[in-house]
């Protein structure tokens, strides 16, 4: 259904359902165009909605209403309103059997919600609103629901999967087979889960802490059975992770995953049934980066942390999402820190969040971690509720610390199992368990923006006193222009001239937690002989900016000396920032272009540090992003931005490339693959230091990359080397490896999806008529989320060079391609538009030429609630 100007739902409009479904009971009959899908419903009053019988509302989209019954009697069309969302039944009764027979037409159901086809697979996504187009239902996340689901399809559907435990199967009329599968925990609508296909799968099994042994499925096509692996191994460890942290053990004899090409999102955590995207479940070291191996791991890892928070207790409503998403970010972040490396892992989640969750925060359809109101609830699925969620759970973690937080999770999960509840019940479980007063926090689920710490120190010399204050802000936002004071946690310490940590009491400590509550706040540190210097917002303690002078010498300083990782990186970020907002300025004015030697200093020092792991080593390596650049600036000037940022990365190359080289040399051993955290470190240092060489675009650099490219036995190194071969060599020898590796690879979708991806973020030779091109290419398609986020996405949001181009071209690309996309998928449209949102921010004649692209999206027509809602927000 399409609007024209959807309505707004607001949180404070909440109320308690009207009647609940304590049963609910499915039946299946598969066809791709006409599936018959037969629901029971046991239904009663809900006695904390009020008196009296007051209509059923079911929710409804796209269906075909065959008939409708309460306890056996067909209801007339007088005993029930057809609505534009639904249907309201008259009800004269507070317990009853509702009955109902829809018709629904998978085949052609693009917008993959609800039942749908992918590559000939029933599959289902139900989050956040899609089972209205399986059924009529009322479909919010407080109506919870013991299932039952029968489905019936012909044999050539082998597998045919639901929530819960398999109780019964067997032969049907004809050449048709049934199964049934009952949930013994009740569970919302958006939970429910079918799959019905001719699949393969791998099996393996885990014995929890009790006993229990429970057996593990991976579902895919039988061309990806050999990809599978990995994942299982992952589930096991997350199941063991789970157990030992949480005191979490799983509930169900069995816990199933599958792998489907066609999906919006990245997984989903049905009840026991958890069906993913492709791209993020199967790997193979011929085939997955080691990027994909640990986004697998972290992906398969949230989706099963979700049994407890997020299925086992759930959201009262979607304002809440972040009750369960926040909570699993930080539990699956934590999980890929104990399995990795957790410097990197900190430094990778940081930098997600400051590029794009600031950037968010910072445009028009900014909003607080539980929004106040929202008009699609699917364009809420965002970084904010997702990773600023996270951090918020992070925030509490530090400020009770890992036992005070473990005592709080468990009490959580024990006063609220069964339940639909809000963020409020989470945090004051918190607060029960460890009588820290968090009301003032609270105000982070409440307020929008990123809070900025403005710091000032001052020391006396004679008493040895040294005074730290800070000062925070918050800048407005849509609908909140006032910002109340946060409680942000700032972890710290203090340094000498030699490196060493100070101890800031009488216990000993080098550490602590200064709780900022107010406006302005001043510490006082005594008993010093030199004035320190101060290590702040030490492993990113809080989701905010932080000001500090630092000077040039006091950085290149915390980059070698803190013991803080994070701020050893922080430092050598901000570095170089600000060599590169020198470059932009001297751009602009016409200038002389030239590096800070002391940046090239830093590099050449962190290349030669043999005491630091090569992961982080080629973090600190790291120019920011074009992307992060753009965020950090207050008005983007993106041509500026790429002239400065291509100079330093050049200027870096040339200057250090005898120590590149040896690096690389030292690291490009030959070696059978393993996805250790040594081999990956090292295989992550070894690619950067390929990349910096070629950017000299010099015969012996690319010599190197084509010998990689030509030899390398996993495609991590591969990809590496195609990627710096497209962005760096030239026109023969690039395209000649752009072919070479299609020609090898295009019957595997992941690795296609990695190679269109690889072109539309180039730099070089993603300019808009190769994206036009490729969007023409036999292996992209236009109703496959995966394909438009590599190419369309791929090109609006990594490819910041010629996305910008002066001529605003790329922002009409984008905008007629979203304009098709929304008759095909709103959801994915959506998503998609984000880049030209932020047009207030960016300089010049660019800022109107996205308004333009944004204008011609409206003025286009019938746009879905999804699209409208985003494009709309940001033309006000």
């Amino acid at each position: 259904m399409r609007h024209a100007k959807p309505s707004t739902i607001y949180l404070k409009d909440y109320r308690a359902p009207d009647y609940l479904v304590d049963n609910t009971h499915l039946h299946f009959e598969l066809k791709p165009k006409a599936t018959l899908v037969k629901s029971r419903l046991k239904i009663r009053r809900n006695p904390a909605a009020g008196e009296g019988l007051p209509p059923l509302f079911l929710d409804g989209v796209d269906l075909i209403l065959l008939s409708i019954a309460i306890d056996g009697a067909l209801l007339s069309p007088e005993h029930y309103e057809k609505m534009p969302q639904g249907i309201l039944v008259s009800v004269d009764k507070p317990e009853f059997f509702l009955d109902i027979q829809t018709c629904i037409n998978p085949e052609d159901n693009t917008t993959l919600e609800g039942l749908y086809l992918s590559n000939g697979m029933y599959c289902t996504q139900c989050e956040a609103e899609g089972f209205r187009r399986i059924t009529f239902y009322p479909d919010r996340p407080d109506i919870m629901s013991k299932f039952t689901t029968t489905i019936v399809a012909p044999k050539e559907y082998p597998v045919l999967l639901s929530n819960g435990n398999e109780i019964s199967r067997g032969p049907c009329e004809g050449d048709h087979h049934y199964v049934t599968w009952e949930d013994p925990f009740s569970k919302p609508a958006y939970l429910f889960a079918l799959v019905a296909g001719n699949l393969q799968y791998l099996e393996d099994c885990f014995i929890t802490a009790s006993g229990r042994k429970v057996k593990l499925q991976l579902f895919t096509e039988e061309k990806n059975i050999n990809k599978g692996d990995h994942a299982l191994r992952s589930l096991k460890n997350a199941m063991r992770w789970d157990e030992a942290v949480y005191g979490r053990e799983y509930d169900l004899d069995i816990f199933m995953i599958v792998a489907v090409d066609h999906f919006n999102m990245g997984a989903m955590e049905n009840k026991g049934l958890n069906i993913f995207n492709s791209a993020c479940v199967l790997a193979s070291p011929e085939t997955a980066t080691d990027a994909t191996f640990q986004r697998i791991e972290s992906i398969v890892g949230h989706e099963y942390f979700h049994n407890w928070s997020g299925n086992r207790v759930t959201c009262r409503d979607w304002f809440q999402l972040s009750l369960k998403e926040g909570f699993t970010v930080f539990r699956d972040a934590e999980f890929s820190a104990d399995m990795n490396s957790r410097a990197v892992k900190r430094i990778e989640d940081v930098s997600l969040l400051r590029t794009n969750q600031f950037a968010e925060d910072a445009g028009p359809m900014a909003h607080p971690v539980r929004p106040d109101s929202y008009m699609e609830i699917s364009n809420f699925y965002t970084l904010t509720v997702y990773e600023k969620g996270a951090e918020v759970v992070r925030m509490i973690h530090t400020l009770l610390g890992p036992r005070g937080f473990r005592k709080g999770s468990d009490l959580y999960f024990e006063r609220h199992d069964g339940c639909a509840v809000t963020c409020e019940d989470f945090v004051r479980a918190m607060e029960d368990a460890s009588q820290i007063d968090l009301v003032q926090f609270r105000r982070w689920y409440s307020q929008a923006g990123t809070p900025q710490l403005t710091v000032t120190d001052y020391f006396d010399e004679t008493l040895g006193t040294y005074v730290l204050t800070v000062r925070q802000s918050c800048p407005p936002t849509p609908g909140q222009r006032e910002k109340r004071p946060f409680h942000i946690p700032l972890k710290l310490g203090l340094l000498d001239k030699n490196g060493n940590e100070l101890v800031l009491d009488g216990q000993g400590t080098t550490q602590c937690v200064l709780e900022i509550t107010e406006a302005e706040q001043s510490f006082e540190f005594t008993e010093l002989s030199e004035k320190p210097l101060p290590s702040l917002l030490r492993d990113f303690s809080a989701p905010v900016k932080i000001d500090y002078p630092y000077s040039i010498d006091q950085l290149l300083f915390l980059m070698s000396n803190d013991s803080d990782t994070f701020n050893r990186w922080d430092a050598s970020q901000r570095l170089a920032f600000l060599a590169l907002s020198d470059l932009q300025q001297a751009y602009r004015t016409g200038g002389v272009l030239q590096l800070q030697p002391e940046l090239i200093a830093a590099y050449r020092s962190v290349l030669l540090n043999r005491d630091l792991e090569p992961a982080l080593v080629a973090e600190l390596l790291q120019l920011p992003s074009e992307q992060s650049i753009a965020e950090a600036s207050v008005h983007i000037d993106a041509e500026a931005i790429v002239a400065a940022r291509e100079f330093a990365l050049q200027t870096l190359a040339e200057a250090l490339f005898g120590e590149f080289r040896a690096q690389y040399t030292a690291l490009n051993v030959r070696k059978s693959f393993s996805l250790s955290a040594k081999d990956i470190a090292e295989r992550k240092l070894k690619n950067t230091c390929l990349l910096y060489l070629c950017a000299t675009e010099t015969a012996d650099a690319l010599a190197l990359a084509q010998e990689q490219f030509d030899t390398a036995n996993n495609m991590t190194d591969k990809a590496a080397a195609l990627s710096v071969l497209i962005n760096h060599a030239g026109d023969k020898q690039a395209i000649a490896a752009i072919e070479q590796f299609y020609q090898c690879w295009k019957e595997d979708a992941q690795v296609v999806e990695l190679w269109l991806g690889q072109q539309s973020r180039s730099s070089r030779r993603g300019n808009l008529s190769a994206v036009e091109k490729l969007i023409q290419h036999p292996a992209f398609d236009l109703k496959n989320p995966n394909r438009v986020r590599a190419v369309i996405g791929g090109f609006a949001k990594g490819n910041f060079s010629q996305f910008h181009r002066s001529d605003g071209s790329g922002f009409e690309f984008l905008a007629d391609q979203v304009i098709t996309l929304d008759k095909l998928n709103p959801q994915i449209a959506a998503q998609q538009v984000i880049p030209i949102t932020r047009w207030k921010r960016y300089t010049g004649d660019l800022a109107r030429k996205m308004k333009i692209a944004l204008k011609k999206i409206m003025d286009s027509g019938d746009l879905s609630g999804d699209l409208y809602e985003v494009v709309s927000k940001s033309l006000n």
